[in-house]
């Protein structure tokens, strides 16, 4: 089941929030720097033992002071026209962080929108690659998995709301 709402994805009382991160892990603006300001200085010091984590890939830490159990940290790709894996990279971001958080027996995972920030990822294009990502990983492996994604501003929510729906509307059984 995937959710979309607006709101601030560190307030997100969910067993996993995963972090758009960047490659070091050690913290930046964004979602990464909400995420990190809100669990406090002990998640910085645990991701620093992490080694850092390649884009696309997944890494799990505590959630610390946040309502979540655990974050996941995923680096999304920064948007290069669309010619270098861009969009294979993304889908793995969720695909990465759906297992982890299946791997961890969570029931519930909140998502931002990953790379669509300062790495410009088209959001429409992101929107697509996230809603399909999920549903085919969901789907593949009959996971039961509440999924939110959790956007930020309204542009975002209206923009995944329609994907979402019309994602549906065309995978119709």
């Amino acid at each position: 089941m995937i959710e979309i709402i607006r709101g601030d994805i560190t307030q997100c009382k969910v067993d996993a929030i995963v972090n758009a991160a960047n490659c070091s892990l050690l913290g930046g603006g964004g979602v990464d720097g909400a995420i990190h300001r809100a669990a406090g200085p002990e998640l910085l010091e645990e991701c620093r033992k992490l080694g850092g984590c390649k884009t696309g890939e997944a890494k799990l830490t505590l959630g610390y002071k946040l309502p979540a159990k655990y974050v996941i940290h995923t680096p999304g790709p920064i948007w290069q026209g669309g010619q270098h894996e861009e969009a294979k990279l993304l889908g793995n971001c969720y695909y990465n962080s759906l297992r982890i958080a299946e791997s961890k027996g969570c029931h519930s995972v909140a998502f931002p929108s990953i790379s669509t920030g300062v790495y410009r990822y088209p959001l429409l294009e992101a929107a697509k690659i996230a809603i399909a990502a999920i549903y085919e990983y969901l789907q593949m492996l009959r996971s039961q998995l509440k999924v939110l994604i959790v956007c930020f501003d309204e542009r975002t929510y209206q923009t995944y709301r329609q994907v979402l729906e019309n994602y549906q509307n065309e995978n119709k059984p």
